[in-house]
């Protein structure tokens, strides 16, 4: 028997839930221009729904990955390669024997090294993308837990630079972030223990120029 549901996920076979199709369509044309973009909006409006629904929807097209940053702890941000090892862990555990051979082997070897940095984790992720039977769609929800670090910063700059070489180098197909806050805005005060403080917008971090290819809130385009 299915319930109403108003906390975290919900499940179609176990809650009652609005018919998210025409939102998924939407989305779906974003991912197919390849728009690299950001869905920000308050808990409880279904971001997390919406992702796991993604998922489902795009699967037979792409090769989905959905993260989630909740699962980084506070030392995850503290050092470049502190991050490489957390987001390798999540990567490996959410894709499973999904994920080419070499290339677990090569995030594997690459959370061993001592110093490892950002542009070695993406020419690993830029020959995973290469190799793939279909285009990578990457999901990351609750992506503004990380926003106030300079690591996150420094990640945002290496997806931008995916999606501006991507005519040259394979790159994700996709990039989809998802949170509470407008990560273009970061506070202006760390919390503590979070990283280096951040005090500048994130916009050009994307790579993306238009909102109306920048943003997606409240599941609908923004034409500002």
């Amino acid at each position: 028997m299915r319930t109403f549901n108003t906390t975290a996920v919900c499940i179609p076979s176990k809650h009652y839930m609005v018919d998210l199709t025409s939102r998924l369509e939407q989305i779906k044309t974003m991912i197919d221009a390849g728009q690299y973009f950001v869905v920000n909006r308050a808990r409880q409006y279904g971001k997390t729904t919406l992702f796991a629904a993604l998922y489902r929807f795009l699967k037979d097209e792409y090769t989905v990955v959905s993260l989630d940053f909740q699962a980084l702890s506070s030392a995850s941000f503290e050092t470049e390669g502190a991050f490489i090892s957390s987001f390798s862990r999540i990567l490996l555990r959410r894709t499973g024997d999904s994920l080419p051979e070499t290339i677990q082997v090569r995030l594997r070897k690459l959370m061993e090294k001592e110093r490892p940095v950002l542009d070695e984790l993406f020419a690993i992720l830029s020959d995973w993308c290469g190799i793939s039977d279909k285009p990578v769609v990457l999901l990351i929800d609750e992506v503004d837990s990380a926003t106030n670090n300079q690591v996150f910063l420094d990640f945002l700059a290496q997806l931008r630079l995916g999606y501006i070489d991507r005519e040259f180098t394979p790159a994700f197909q996709s990039v989809i972030l998802a949170g509470v806050t407008d990560i273009k805005k970061p506070e202006a005060q760390a919390p503590s223990g979070r990283g280096v403080q951040v005090q500048q917008p994130v916009e050009h971090r994307l790579g993306l120029q238009g909102k109306n290819e920048l943003r997606y809130c409240g599941y609908r385009r923004n034409a500002e």
